[in-house]
């Protein structure tokens, strides 16, 4: 039985999850088969792990807020003729307990241990604290 593994990546251009749904949305908008689809340059190597359960976990202002279930990988060949790996999400954000990160360039493997665990539902759609608050609430175990 292969383990899984996740992906942690910064949500470059966006400030708050609300801005990654609104991306994605506008993307999908008149497409009822659209789903979301990140294009990177590197293929993970750890692609059974990652396919067996793993997700996408986004990181905005310096924490990990959201994640999405990856689904499959998909060959990218962009206009200059390089491959490249779209990673293909389900069109569910899940909203995760604030996780404090580093800035980092690209992704990076995230063991499910180490990942943060999902709202309940019910607090999904709670006014959020701001970014530097959860944070530091984040950094001494509190959220």
């Amino acid at each position: 039985m292969t383990g899984t593994i996740h992906l942690v990546k910064l949500c470059v251009g966006a400030n708050a999850v609300e801005d990654l749904e609104r991306w994605q949305a506008a993307r999908a908008k008149g497409k009822p088969d659209y789903q979301p689809r990140h294009v990177t340059r590197m293929w993970p190597r750890r692609e059974a792990e990652l396919l067996n359960g793993g997700a996408l976990y986004w990181v905005f202002k310096g924490l990990i807020l959201a994640r999405q279930k990856v689904l499959r990988l998909e060959e990218v060949i962009g206009e200059d003729g390089i491959r490249r790996c779209g990673i293909v999400m389900d069109r569910e954000v899940i909203r995760t307990s604030p996780a404090p990160r580093r800035p980092f360039q690209g992704w990076r493997y995230l063991a499910p241990e180490d990942a943060p665990a999902d709202l309940p539902q019910n607090r999904a759609g709670d006014d959020s604290l701001p970014a530097h608050l959860s944070g530091e609430l984040a950094a001494i175990g509190i959220l």
